[in-house]
C-alpha cells in the first residue's frame, strides 16, 4: 500500500497545480488588466475612419448625383459645416477628459484638430474651384468685397499655421509655452467660424444653426474662463 497516497497529494504535483491556477488567475487578471480601448492603437484607426465619413459621404453624393439640384452648394456648405463641427468637437475635448474622468481623450485632440483642417481646406478649395473655377483674381476680388469670406479666409490662415505646428517636432522647435501660446488661437479660430457661418446666413435671414453653434462655442469657452479664473495666480495653463 503506497502511504503517500493516504497522506495527501504529492509536493510537487501540489507546485504543479498551484502554478496552474496561477496561470488561471492571470488569465482572468489579464482579462480584466487588458489595455483600455481608448489607449489602443484600433482606437486611432477606429476614429480616422469615422472622421473621413464625411467626405466620403459628399464623394459618393456628387458622384451619385444625390445632392440635391445645386451640389456645388451642398459640397461647399457642408464642408463648412463639418469644419465648424470638428472645431467645436475638438474644443470639447478637454472638458470630457474632466468630466468622464478619462484623461486618453486626449490623445485624440491633434487628429480632430487636423480633420477641422481637412475640412476647411476641402470647403475653400470647392468655393475656389466650383464657385470661381480657379480664378485666382476673382477669388481675391470676392474675399475683399464680402466680409464673411475674408473672416473665413483668415480663420483658415490661423488653422494654416496650428497645422503646420501641430507636430511634436514644432512643439520642441518652439518651446512647451510658446507653442500653447499660439495653440490657443483655436479660440479666436472658433469665434472667426460662427462670426462666418452667421454673416452667411444673414443674408437669407436664417440664425437657428447659428445659434446652436453658438451656444455650443459658448458653452466651451465660458468652461475654460471659468477654470482659468478658478486658477489665477496658481501658474497653471488650460
Amino acid at each position: 500500500m503506497n502511504l503517500m497516497a493516504s497522506a495527501g497529494p504529492d509536493p510537487s504535483q501540489r507546485s504543479t497545480n498551484n502554478s496552474t491556477a496561477a496561470v488561471r488567475a492571470s488569465a482572468v487578471d489579464g482579462g480584466i488588466k487588458r489595455k483600455p480601448f481608448l489607449l489602443r492603437p484600433a482606437a486611432k484607426v477606429l476614429l480616422f475612419a469615422l472622421c473621413l465619413l464625411p467626405f466620403w459621404w459628399l464623394f459618393y453624393g456628387a458622384w451619385a448625383n444625390t445632392l440635391g439640384p445645386n451640389p456645388a452648394e451642398a459640397i461647399i456648405r457642408a464642408s463648412g459645416d463639418w469644419t465648424l463641427r470638428f472645431l467645436c468637437i475638438t474644443l470639447a475635448v478637454s472638458p470630457l477628459r474632466q468630466w468622464t474622468g478619462m484623461p486618453a481623450l486626449a490623445r485624440f485632440r491633434r487628429m480632430l484638430g487636423l480633420f477641422a483642417f481637412f475640412y476647411v481646406v476641402m470647403h475653400f478649395l470647392s468655393y475656389s474651384w466650383l464657385d470661381q473655377s480657379f480664378d485666382i483674381g476673382a477669388i481675391v476680388r470676392d474675399i475683399i468685397k464680402r466680409p464673411f469670406i475674408l473672416v473665413g479666409t483668415a480663420g483658415l490662415l490661423l488653422m494654416a499655421l496650428l497645422a503646420a505646428t501641430s507636430f511634436n517636432r514644432a512643439i520642441k522647435a518652439m518651446g512647451a509655452a510658446r507653442w500653447q501660446m499660439l495653440h490657443r488661437a483655436i479660440y479666436a479660430i472658433a469665434l472667426l467660424g460662427l462670426l462666418h457661418f452667421f454673416w452667411m446666413r444673414a443674408a437669407k435671414n436664417d440664425f437657428a444653426e447659428v445659434t446652436v453653434y453658438a451656444a455650443v462655442i459658448a458653452a466651451l469657452l465660458g468652461w475654460r474662463m471659468k477654470r482659468a479664473l478658478a486658477k489665477l495666480g496658481a501658474g497653471t495653463t488650460i
